[in-house]
C-alpha cells in the first residue's frame, strides 16, 4: 500500500505539504546539496541553499552557534512570507513523495509555531479530532515554521547570543519548543517521520554529554536516496538496514517504557484513547 495512503487520519490526506510551504532553504555548510535540491525540486519547492558564512572572526565560534547564525537567516527570510517555510539542513534526506505527504497541523491555525517532519526524542502531547498531534521534538534537521513562529525565534537567537555567547556550546534547538509555548504557540509533530537524518557523527553533541547519532524512528515511505552514513565506503544497503533497524527498536522502546507518550499526559487527557492510538499505529510498520 502507498504509505501516503497510511496517515493517521484520512482527513489529513487533503491538505498536501506542496499546497500550503512556500518555499524551502537548505541550511548548509561545506556539504554537497545538489542531490537534495534537485528531490525538493522535482516535487515542486522552490528551493534555497544558505550557506554558512565564513569571516576571520566566527573561528572561535561553537559549531553550535555557527548552525543557530544559519537558521536565524532563514528565520528571518520566514518571517516575510504569507505562508509558511520548510527549513531543512544539508544531511537530510526525504522520503519519497516528500511533497505529497500531508500537512501535519491545521493550515488555518492562527497559533502555529513549528511543526517537526524529522523527530528526535519526540514526545506527543495532545491529537485533536482531525489527527493533528501537538508535540515535541529536539533538532531542527526538518521542520516546517510559520512567519509568527519564526519571529519568535530570532528572539531565542539573541537570547542565546546574550545569555551563552557566540563561543561556547548550546542546544538551543531543544528549546525550541518551550520558547514558543511560553509565547502562546502550538507545535506539532507528524504521524511518522517525513524523512531521515542522513549526517554522520556529531563530535561536538558528544563531548557535550548528548548523542553523537540520531535516526528517525520511524519514516513515512522508502527513502529517496541514500544517507550520507551509508554511503560509498560506508556500508551501502546493509549500513542503512542496520541503522534503520537500530532506530526502529530504539523508538519502540521509547513507546513501551512510556517515554513518547508520557503516563501524566494520558492521565490528564479528555481523550486518552485517541492519544494511544496514535502512538501505537504510529509504530505498526514493517518499514525499516
Amino acid at each position: 500500500m502507498n504509505p501516503i495512503a497510511l496517515a493517521s487520519n484520512q482527513n489529513l490526506s487533503a491538505n498536501q505539504m506542496i499546497d500550503w510551504v512556500s518555499k524551502v532553504f537548505i541550511i548548509a555548510y561545506k556539504e554537497q546539496t545538489q542531490v537534495l535540491e534537485e528531490v525538493l525540486t522535482k516535487e515542486g519547492f522552490q528551493v534555497e541553499v544558505l550557506r554558512q558564512e565564513q569571516k576571520p572572526e566566527y573561528q572561535n565560534y561553537s559549531r553550535s552557534y555557527l548552525c543557530l547564525m544559519n537558521h536565524r537567516r532563514a528565520w528571518e527570510k520566514a518571517a516575510t512570507e504569507s505562508k509558511p517555510t520548510l527549513i531543512i539542513e544539508a544531511d537530510f534526506v526525504p522520503v519519497q513523495g516528500f511533497g505529497k505527504l500531508p500537512l501535519p497541523f491545521n493550515p488555518d491555525g492562527r497559533n502555529v509555531g513549528v511543526c517537526w517532519l524529522y523527530t528526535c526524542a519526540p514526545q506527543v502531547y495532545s491529537v485533536s479530532e482531525a489527527g493533528y498531534a501537538e508535540g515535541f521534538s529536539v533538532s531542527t534537521v526538518a521542520y516546517i515554521v510559520t512567519s509568527k513562529g519564526a519571529e519568535y525565534l530570532m528572539e531565542l537567537a539573541e537570547e542565546i547570543r546574550e545569555k551563552k555567547g557566540p563561543t561556547a556550546y548550546s542546544s538551543w534547538d531543544s528549546n525550541v519548543d518551550t520558547f514558543l509555548r511560553a509565547r502562546n504557540l502550538k507545535n506539532y509533530i507528524p504521524f511518522r517521520n517525513y524523512g531521515e537524518h542522513g549526517g554522520l557523527p556529531n563530535l561536538e553533541h558528544y563531548k557535550n554529554g548528548l548523542s553523537k547519532t540520531h535516526r528517525a524512528d520511524v519514516l513515512y515511505g522508502k527513502l529517496a536516496f541514500l544517507p550520507l552514513y551509508a554511503s560509498g565506503e560506508k556500508g551501502g544497503n546493509m549500513a542503512l538496514l542496520s541503522a534503520r533497524l537500530q532506530a526502529r527498536l530504539k523508538g519502540i522502546a521509547r513507546l513501551v517504557t512510556g517515554r513518547f507518550l508520557r503516563i501524566p499526559v494520558v492521565k490528564n487527557s479528555s481523550v486518552p484513547g485517541r492519544l494511544v492510538s496514535f502512538a501505537i499505529r504510529r509504530q505498526l510498520s514493517v518499514r525499516l
